[in-house]
């Protein structure tokens, strides 16, 4: 099972996740205004570290940070956490919760409902 990440880290992980490897300054450099402290970026990048999220290598006076874990493996992770824990593990609780949430028309639950047959099919 995959840990859960604070918000903090989640950030840091989804610009890691976009650039495939990087500096401090690279991730800090893709953050919006106001951007966080070097130390604060630097920081959050030890503790997904510890956390077995993602590992360095050293260049030069320079670490290079590499995601460990794969956006898709946490996302999936994260999405069977609520399912299980908000929606008693019923695939079709959740996804009638989102579809009333979100004010889904008829058409779009079809098309919901047809991608869902197609992926289905495509991993058999």
């Amino acid at each position: 099972m995959v840990l859960q990440l604070t918000k903090a880290e989640e950030q840091v992980m989804k610009i890691l996740w976009e650039l495939e490897q990087g500096t401090v300054q690279q991730v800090l450099e893709k953050f919006e205004l106001p951007k966080p402290a070097r130390t604060t970026v630097a920081t959050v990048l030890n503790i997904l570290e510890n956390k077995g999220f993602v590992a360095h290598e050293t260049e030069g006076k320079v670490n290079i940070y590499l995601p460990l874990v794969k956006k898709e493996n946490y996302s999936k992770s994260q999405l069977f956490g609520i399912m299980k824990n908000y929606f008693d593990n019923s695939f079709a609780s959740m996804a009638s919760f989102f579809a009333r949430e979100n004010n889904l028309s008829m058409e779009e639950l079809d098309q919901l409902l047809e991608e869902t047959r197609e992926a289905l099919k495509a991993c058999r």
